[in-house]
């Protein structure tokens, strides 16, 4: 069996499959003529979850149109992903205890292309029933500048040149809004549902750079400048689910289906897809209400549209706090021990040790309530459900991608709080766990194993930067403080200068334990993290 719209009509075949409730036709054809949601990025993470949520209020009668999305960064997606699947998806939803669910969704009307379907975008900006716009870019697609402040080159051009012929995504995505500008239209919601902190906030900014420089150079007046900036909003969220690369034992089981073209590939640009997505159970989705003109009855759906402030300290939990830091940690760690799944880590008592203390004894403290989650509840799920899950193979390979933009979120907010406390037992000095993983990151950045063997180094664009700021040092190499400082006084990759705040020192003599040589990663994880130690007993 295919996953293509004529397949699916055949119900027989598709035994053991939520198939969608609606008229795909109909829907197809109401979102051509008037769409509401537009969305860019066309991975894994909008099939899994956006992609669903559309479906759940196409099946519920809250909606009769669909959702479009567009690609620019891996346009491979669409061709091998939609456009071969009639736009269909594949959903496996993973149980801890084994079970599946398997859904095949159609809310996805149209693919797009951005380097093709330009005239396409134009029209959807310009139709009057567009109310959102959301993004899944990765924390990496909202870079606009180099380590130097220099912005990139194809951001450079475009706003020198102005809108027309642009380059960069996002300018774009700045003239497609421009054109709605011009036409009279009402202003729109531009949403990140990224995993990152402020992704709202690193959205306009990417158009606000952009803009602002158009309107010096004259290529737009101060009022459509305003439009883009203060009548477009680009609302905060806060967004969680856990999806993995396809797992080719699910490929396995649904070709035993009978379902063809069931094995997943890796895309020329380095992404693992294929025509299904496998993901995690729980979800969590909170957006700021600021929808100028309005939008999809998400709430009905379990998404939470609230308060500014509510969405920052919803955020500021999770990636400063009760997930995100321990991803690195089991990231960096488990690629230097040898491990592939994220489940086989959590049997490792060293490292749970490792992220429960990191997160309960050093980041909970300098967590704010938000209210409308739980933060322990939200932790103890995190480790006793979602990382244990073994039907879930997430991967340290995954997880470690890009860290060195994703140190400073993910601990440099904690490590400031730390150094602005004014309570004794809140001094950063007093801090182990995380210390300990930010040595261990200096450690795996050698690209050698705990048994002294090379492995392959996760994909990072700043890895030979960073390594150059810390004098590329070698397994067994006796390091100085002087010469970690250049990196472990950068303010771009940790969010905080390490030694004015008074851990730099000791990440500084962490990494020279686990660089002894071979085994010494396991050993002083052992000395930190063994069940007989205690936070206090390094400095009594």
């Amino acid at each position: 069996m295919k996953l293509t719209k004529e397949s699916i009509k055949h119900n027989v075949a598709w035994k053991g499959y939520r198939l969608p409730q609606y008229d795909i036709d109909a829907v197809r054809e109401n979102t051509h003529k008037a769409p509401t949601w537009l969305h860019f990025g066309a991975g894994n993470l909008f099939r899994a979850f956006p992609a669903v949520l559309a479906q759940r209020l196409l099946t519920a009668g809250l909606s009769d149109t669909g959702i479009i999305c567009c690609d620019g960064y891996d346009e491979e997606l669409i061709d091998r992903c939609y456009r071969a699947c009639d736009h269909l998806s594949l959903v496996v939803t993973l149980y801890s205890n084994g079970t599946i669910n398997k859904e095949v969704v159609a809310s996805v009307t149209e693919s797009l292309k951005l380097s093709e379907d330009m005239l396409r975008l134009k029209d959807i900006f310009l139709a009057p029933s567009l109310q959102m716009i959301s993004f899944t870019l990765t924390e990496k697609g909202y870079i606009i500048q180099d380590d130097t402040r220099e912005f990139l080159p194809d951001y450079k051009h475009d706003r020198e040149n102005g809108p027309e012929g642009c380059q960069s995504f996002f300018g774009k995505l700045t003239a497609l809004c421009l054109e709605r500008c011009r036409a009279g239209l009402s202003p729109l919601a531009l949403v990140s549902l990224d995993n990152c902190s402020d992704n709202g906030t690193r959205l306009e900014r990417a158009v606000r750079h952009m803009a602002r420089a158009w309107q010096r150079n004259g290529f737009i007046t101060e009022d459509e400048y305003y439009f883009l900036l203060k009548k477009n909003t680009f609302p905060l969220s806060m967004i969680d689910k856990i999806t993995p690369h396809p797992d080719n034992r699910i490929a396995d089981k649904l070709a035993a289906d009978g379902l063809e073209n069931a094995k997943p590939f890796v895309t020329e640009k380095g992404t693992h897809a294929a025509v299904y997505v496998n993901s995690e159970s729980p979800h969590y989705l909170l957006i700021e209400n600021a929808f100028p003109n309005g939008h999809p009855a998400l709430e009905q759906c379990g998404v939470i549209i609230t308060r500014r402030d509510i969405v920052e300290k919803s955020a500021m939990m999770k990636v400063s706090t009760c997930m995100n830091p321990m991803d690195t940690a089991l990231g960096v760690f488990g690629c230097m021990l040898g491990y592939t799944r994220i489940s086989d880590e959590m049997k490792d008592t060293e490292l749970v040790n490792l992220i429960t203390r990191l997160s309960e004894q050093e980041a909970m403290p300098m967590v704010a309530d938000p209210g409308v989650i739980d933060p322990e509840a939200f932790l103890h799920e995190v480790l006793g459900e979602r990382y244990p899950n073994p039907f879930l193979q997430d991967s340290p390979q995954r997880t470690a991608t890009d860290t060195s933009r994703k140190i400073a979120p993910r601990f440099g907010t904690t490590l400031y709080a730390y150094y602005n406390s004014m309570l004794p037992a809140h001094r950063a000095t007093r801090l182990i766990y995380i210390p300990l993983v930010l040595a261990g990151w200096l450690r795996y950045l050698e690209g050698v194993d705990d048994n002294g063997s090379e492995f392959t180094l996760s994909p990072d664009a700043n890895i030979e930067h960073v390594r150059a700021l810390m004098g590329n040092p070698k397994l067994g190499d006796d390091v100085s403080e002087a010469q970690l400082y250049p990196l472990l006084a950068n303010r771009y990759y940790f969010g905080v200068n390490l030694f004015e705040i008074g851990v730099g020192e000791t990440v500084v003599r962490m990494f020279g334990e686990m660089n002894r040589g071979p085994h010494a990663v396991r050993e002083t994880l052992q000395k930190y993290c063994g069940e007989e130690q205690e936070q206090e007993w390094i400095f009594s």
